[in-house]
């Protein structure tokens, strides 16, 4: 008999753990106190890059960085769009994922879709603000005739204690070619299980973009809902991520759709929980006229009777292309303002002897210019010295983060740290009056102390100063 009642306590405590796992929220847990928005900026040059927003309420958003992306893509097609941000059950870990494309790079939108890459670009953090170097994961590629691999998404799935990545491939299936949305799991975002369908809306209709939020503590509604671009923007409701789904509505009663009936059409849908409230925001990017991101407001996601538009909303300076939004808790959002807030200056470094001309990086070149265009390319953040954080200061380049200016042979140029004690060296410089003009300023290389920054030529190097035409070159005005 004490056999017998040990084993139904230990299957209770199983079924306990059981459901107790079914019911915790995939998320860290409450209190949240602002949000993080992932993104893209557009088509340009550096636009198809993680972008990073900061909001307070969830409506107004402030670009982070002074606008400027926080992580380049080296990898693939060397540019990406439709970051997603994903948080570990624990909250000790996050992933950004984002499509492996550039269409800036000449690739055309029919060649992207047949021919383009198959894998995702993925980034590793333990704290929101260090990330590793991006790296591809292989999704599509088992996917018979896969063409791409775009608009990625992943949430936590506790029913099988892993992860569920779900994308939008193009791909011949049962006689017609078109976007479908597939999934594959995973335990750490570098080894996938085999593609599965999930998402297939029958007949021509394509499907590319589709998220999917978790709703804790759910009380007579489903657990999670998904929004998905399939020619309206459709909801749909499950309390299984993997298991069947229930179409709940549409956004045709507010005039938006996906292109089906017209009206203000848009893709891209994205949700977000208002801190500490009963509301849900579903933000879509109006792409078709250009306007960017708007919010549908909702208090009842198991209804589309009660979601309405609002403007009392904005959205900073550069356009929020296809995303993601994180609610933040305290100590991830001051992490997040501490690196990329707005208090982080941004400096120019003016020649003394041609005022007209700021030191500035020209295909990882660096010189001295005037009418510098893009003005980000002479923007610099002084950042404690990677290799002496006392009283010496390192160049980190605005619009390629991650990158600084060192030298090499005596040449200055901007290249991506590489974690080495050398590079480290390499851009570490001592502050020092201006040799040339006190009230100026002047840089000596921490590994090499006889030799300070200047311009020879208009091209910055490391040298030894002595003249009085050196002092001059070697001189500089930090300004805004």
């Amino acid at each position: 008999m004490p056999r017998v009642l040990s084993r139904i306590s230990a299957f209770l405590a199983t079924f306990v753990l059981f459901v107790a796992g079914l019911a915790a929220p995939a998320s860290a847990l409450d209190p949240f106190t602002g949000y993080l928005m992932a993104h893209f900026i557009g088509e340009q040059s550096q636009g198809e890059q993680i972008y990073l927003a900061h909001s307070k309420n969830g409506r107004n958003w402030t670009d982070l960085n002074n606008g400027a992306p926080v992580l380049l893509s080296t990898v693939g097609t060397r540019g990406v769009r439709d970051p997603a941000i994903v948080r570990s059950p624990n909250g000790d870990r996050y992933w950004i994922i984002a499509t492996d494309l550039r269409i800036a790079s000449g690739t055309s939108w029919g060649d992207a879709s047949t021919r383009g890459s198959k894998s995702l670009v993925v980034w590793e953090s333990s704290d929101l603000v260090n990330w590793s170097t991006p790296r591809l994961i292989n999704v599509a590629g088992g996917i018979s005739g896969a063409g791409d691999a775009w608009a990625p998404e992943a949430i936590w799935n506790p029913a099988t204690n892993d992860y569920v990545i779900y994308w939008a491939t193009n791909s011949l299936l049962n006689g017609v070619t078109k976007h479908r949305i597939w999934y594959v799991r995973t335990s750490d975002f570098r080894t996938v299980t085999a593609p599965q369908l999930y998402i297939d809306r029958g007949t021509g209709q394509g499907i590319i973009d589709t998220q999917i939020i978790e709703v804790p503590n759910s009380l007579g509604g489903y657990r999670y809902y998904r929004a998905s671009a399939d020619g309206q923007i459709t909801i749909e409701g499950s309390n299984s991520i993997l298991g069947s789904w229930t179409r709940i509505g549409d956004l045709q009663r507010l005039g938006i759709s996906n292109g089906a009936t017209g009206g203000n059409v848009v893709e891209g849908p994205m949700w977000a929980q208002t801190n500490g409230t009963n509301e849900w925001h579903l933000w879509v990017d109006q792409y078709a006229t250009g306007r960017g991101y708007m919010p549908v407001r909702s208090t009842n996601l198991g209804s589309t009777a009660n979601f309405a538009t609002r403007s009392d909303y904005s959205l900073g300076v550069t356009k929020k292309r296809h995303g993601s939004i994180l609610n933040l808790t305290a100590a991830e959002e001051s992490r997040v303002l501490a690196k990329w807030g707005s208090s982080t200056p941004v400096n120019r470094l003016q020649s003394y002897t041609d005022q007209t001309r700021y030191v500035r990086h020209a295909n990882m070149d660096v010189r001295i210019d005037a009418n510098v265009s893009p003005a980000q390319d002479a923007q610099f953040r002084l950042v404690p010295g990677l290799a002496n954080n006392s009283g010496y200061v390192s160049f980190e380049s605005v619009n390629f983060p991650g990158h600084y200016l060192r030298h090499y042979g005596y040449d200055l140029v901007l290249a991506p740290s590489d974690g080495t004690s050398t590079f480290a060296a390499d851009a570490t410089f001592r502050r020092v009056a201006g040799l040339a003009d006190a009230s100026w300023a002047s840089f000596q290389s921490y590994n090499y102390p006889t030799r300070y920054l200047r311009h020879y030529n208009y091209l910055l190097r490391i040298d030894p100063i002595s003249t009085a035409t050196e002092r001059a070159d070697a001189t500089f005005r930090v300004t805004s």
